[in-house]
């Protein structure tokens, strides 16, 4: 076997527990400590690895793997809030699902933005360093191995990796080879699913629809699948092909909303066309992620505050990655800077920019990102700091002001008492069609879940998805909170107490008193049985329910 496959294949924690008996001792006694309300680091403090077995400390996947192997041996009862003590960086799913990124191999980009690195190794616009990309690269970006690896690298540091998100990354994903895309989807499932891979160059065992209806009752559940694409390439046929994938969430980039600014950075579309593909998207179902860039040739600070508010006229994203431009060798920005034609702006211009605009964003969107990940020493000039979410918190705390978007009202690892929970309904306008923000906040104004129902309006772009004839769409619900595996629960935890079900009650209330005939939903594979169980029927492509 492949040793890179056997390593994506072999759970780490399994593979920690092959470590000397000495250590795994030394683990078990700091989870103990643990357990009887030690600080974890405090634990691993008081219980370092003996000196003739290498000394120095544990790490935090040492207790994960202790917990693991005492509940296989049933030895302890499973703990979620003990477990949640442990893992590592609970916020990779405290938004209540699990996130495995995966990149596509590199491929030619219809793309010729001035902006975008290049580098023969990567898909346009990655470069080799960044942190998921490094993955990609080492798995030589098989599907499969990406999968299983991160998954395993999940297990390690105590996530659950029952319900996760798929996120696919690497350029124009419309672009690629349709049989490619199909190679790449169905090796994603095959590895969700605990099947053997299918190289690319050979015939998988399994259609499509088979690896898809196998997934819903799988070990770890596909709830999310994201693919990212430019707004020219948008259209009826294209949305059809990636329903039939199972893609459920689309990032596009927008960069900006100034014809003039577009051009100056070869974009190669236009804002009619990015307000045509948003239009055409929700109409569709999909959830909306909007990448917007400042800084570009030709914007100024001032030109950018006037760009971002434009995002909210008619486009009204669900999602919003914010990614500043940032000045690298390797793309051909760096030939007009050379020239004297492009300035970067510094940390405090973007830190100010972005404390100006974020508290102007609907309660509705999500703030994905504000800077890309790329490690410092590509830079150039200009912004080298990865952590401007965070100066920029600090920024709004000064002022006195905060931001409402959907990230940062999540409750998290936050107790949620369902009676004290308010059902609120934010309607409002976006091109085409009536849009409903359905969600339950806690007391203090934080987020407990939410529902996106969208209610086509006249003159709406024709899909010919016959599902969505006469329908209102459910294109989202989500319920916040540490992510919790199947049937687990805990208490005071926003999962598992009912909120899905009665944000449906209500979106299916309002498309009925609206005289829509059916309600419809861009189900995930992973989550149709969770809708079939509130009478949802599987469609051609979405998930229908009579009213």
């Amino acid at each position: 076997m492949n040793e890179k496959l056997q390593h994506a294949q072999t759970p780490a924690w399994k593979a920690a527990k092959r470590h000397s008996p000495e250590r795994m001792e030394a683990a078990r006694r700091a989870l103990a400590a643990v357990q009887a309300g030690a600080e974890v680091l405090e634990a691993i403090k008081q219980h370092p690895i003996p000196a003739e077995y290498g000394g120095g400390y544990l790490g935090k996947h040492h207790l994960v793997a202790a917990y693991r192997e005492l509940v296989e041996a049933d030895l302890l009862e499973e703990d979620p809030a003990l477990l949640g003590r442990i893992r590592m960086k609970p916020m990779r799913s405290q938004s209540g699902v699990t996130v495995v990124t995966v990149l596509t191999k590199p491929y030619p980009c219809p793309g010729k933005c001035v902006f975008c690195p290049t580098d023969y190794r990567m898909p346009k616009s990655y470069l080799p360093d960044e942190p998921g990309a490094m993955r990609a690269l080492y798995y030589e970006f098989d599907p499969y191995t990406q999968v299983a690896g991160r998954i395993a690298q999940l297990e390690a540091v105590g996530h659950p990796t029952d319900k996760i998100e798929l996120l696919i990354l690497g350029g124009t994903w419309s672009s690629y080879r349709k049989d490619y895309q199909e190679w790449f989807i169905k090796e994603l499932f095959a590895a969700l699913n605990g099947l053997p891979p299918t190289p690319e160059s050979e015939t998988s065992p399994h259609t499509l629809d088979e690896l898809q209806t196998m997934n819903e009752t799988a070990a770890h559940r596909n709830v999310g699948l994201v693919i990212e694409t430019r707004p020219d390439h948008v259209n009826p046929a294209e949305l059809d092909w990636l329903r039939q994938l199972g893609v459920t969430k689309v990032q596009m980039g927008a960069q900006s909303l100034d014809d003039r600014i577009l051009d100056l950075n070869q974009r190669g579309h236009s804002v009619a066309e990015t307000r045509a593909a948003t239009a055409l998207l929700r109409a569709a179902g999909f959830k909306i992620v909007l990448h917007w860039m400042p800084n570009l040739l030709g914007a100024t600070p001032e030109s950018d505050r006037a760009d971002f508010m434009k995002l909210w006229e008619g486009l009204c994203p669900d999602e919003i990655k914010i990614y500043p431009c940032q000045l690298l060798e390797n793309a051909e920005l760096y030939l007009n800077w050379q020239r004297g034609e492009y300035h970067p702006y510094t940390t405090q211009d973007l830190v100010d920019l972005l404390a100006d605009i974020k508290p102007g964003i609907p309660r509705y969107c999500r703030v994905n990102r504000v800077i890309r990940d790329i490690p410092s020493t590509n830079v150039v000039e200009g912004n080298r700091n990865t952590s401007l979410r965070m100066d920029v918190q600090r920024e709004l705390k000064v002022r006195g002001t905060r931001c409402q978007c959907v990230r940062c009202r999540e409750v998290r690892e936050a107790k949620v008492a369902a009676e004290l929970l308010t059902l609120n309904d934010l309607a409002y306008p976006a091109e085409y069609a009536e849009e409903h923000f359905l969600s339950f906040d806690t007391p203090d104004d934080q987020l407990a879940g939410f529902l996106r129902l969208s209610l086509p309006g006249a003159g709406a772009p024709q899909t010919g998805l016959t599902d969505l004839a006469g329908a209102a769409i459910v294109r989202e619900v989500h319920v916040y909170g540490q992510s919790l595996e199947v049937g687990a629960e805990q208490a005071g935890a926003a999962q598992h107490i009912g909120l899905g079900t009665r944000l449906l009650e209500t979106a299916e209330k309002i498309a009925r008193e609206r005289g829509y005939t059916r309600l419809a939903v861009i189900a995930a594979v992973g989550t149709r049985r969770y809708y079939a169980g509130r009478g949802f029927e599987m469609g051609q492509r979405y998930m229908v329910k009579e009213l």
